[in-house]
């Protein structure tokens, strides 16, 4: 056995042992990792993934997306989801497909509590307003922030800046080479693929749970759609008599199961024939898991009923605009004055431009600090704003 600092270690092949017995030939194997930027020897008893879920679960970025929505800013309320939330049920779902399908779950719940890391304040709106801002300079991606956020802002580490995760962890949010790596018909791997998955069916879900509390919705124009046709139908067969509030928590679950056993099951008849394939092998052939045909254009209908009547609401237009507003003054100030940035960001404007550096000041905020540094830029007070 080796040893780290004087002590005893476990011996990391019983590790791979286990995945070997466990995982299908086509999940991610630990012992196949491309390794990180910055050597580390192995950790005594957790493996490669395992030590990025961890990382990722303590970084700052992550417990910032407490204070961040998922689609409602907090003054619609505080039943709705957060970022943070929301990340929580993705992997959920995403453990469960990923342990249905022998797939890396280590790998599964790192990419899963990483993939809305950089996302912006106030939700879809914040994220188009920060877009419009840094048009000239590239646009603005969550994806793109996120890995910005692991590999160079966080500081948890002596030895390197960010979080030094391993590289199938980072490759999940590089959308860049994804893009690339399908324009020549290659697929991301499985794991990835997956949190794709769970990621759009938890918002779907919870969005229409979110807003039929909020009262944005009702039930008669949900019951329209035929996917929440199904989520009824199979909660009143499960409960013989619900009420109104009782049917909205019982429906949302069905909502969820009916889409993650359509996608377990397709996704089981795919990888049929490819038993002895490795995750590699896959990606060269382009495999992509995906709903059934009933499945994937019902929830394509769904998806188009919540972009007009939720995102677009009434009620919801004036308080995304005012937070629009908001971010976007921060930004104009913050480029004419860039002595007003944190002492790290004003360093980032001096390597990069004013423009960039305010874009990721901005982009790491959460709802409420956003809304206290626009006071603070409006009003008298002079010097710095407070560094997140």
């Amino acid at each position: 056995m080796d040893e780290i600092d004087g002590g005893p270690t476990i011996d990391l092949r019983r590790y791979h042992d286990r995945e070997h017995l466990l995982l299908a030939s086509y999940a991610t194997h630990s012992c196949d990792t491309a390794g990180r930027h910055h050597y580390e020897p192995n950790h005594p008893y957790r493996g490669p993934f395992a030590r990025d879920r961890d990382r990722i679960l303590h970084s700052s970025a992550f417990r910032r997306l407490s204070g961040k929505m998922q689609v409602f800013t907090g003054e619609m309320g505080i039943y709705h989801r957060t970022r943070l939330t929301h990340t929580f049920e993705v992997a959920s779902i995403a453990r469960t497909i990923a342990r249905a399908l022998r797939l890396n779950e280590d790998l599964t719940e790192a990419l899963a509590l990483m993939h809305d890391i950089g996302h912006p304040p106030y939700g879809h709106c914040g994220e188009d307003v920060l877009d419009e801002c840094l048009s000239q300079d590239g646009g603005f991606s969550h994806n793109r922030f996120a890995l910005i956020i692991v590999q160079q802002l966080e500081k948890r580490y002596q030895a390197f800046d960010g979080l030094n995760l391993c590289m199938e962890t980072l490759g999940g949010q590089d959308v860049r080479a994804n893009k690339e790596a399908a324009a020549i018909g290659q697929s991301p791997n499985l794991e990835v693929q997956i949190v794709d998955a769970a990621d759009s069916i938890a918002y779907d879900a919870h969005d229409v749970d979110d807003a039929l509390q909020l009262g944005l919705l009702s039930f008669d124009e949900l019951s329209e759609l035929s996917i929440v046709q199904r989520a009824i139908k199979s909660a009143q067969t499960r409960h013989a008599t619900l009420s109104l509030s009782q049917l909205r928590p019982v429906m949302v679950h069905e909502l969820i199961d009916l889409q993650v056993s359509d996608f377990l099951r397709e996704s089981e008849n795919q990888l049929l024939t490819h038993e002895g394939k490795s995750s590699e092998e896959l990606s060269d052939l382009g495999l992509r898991l995906h709903h059934s045909q009933t499945i994937a254009k019902e929830r394509t209908e769904l998806e188009g009923f919540l972009f007009n009547a939720v995102y677009r609401h009434e009620r919801l237009l004036p308080v995304r605009e005012a937070a629009a507003n908001r971010l976007m003054v921060l930004f104009d100030k913050l480029v004419e004055r860039p002595e007003r940035l944190p002492l790290r960001f004003r360093q980032r404007s001096d390597s990069y431009s004013p423009r960039i550096a305010t874009g990721e000041y901005l982009a790491g905020m959460t709802d409420v600090f956003c809304d206290r540094q626009y006071q603070q830029i409006t009003s008298l007070a002079a010097g710095p704003l407070a560094d997140w």
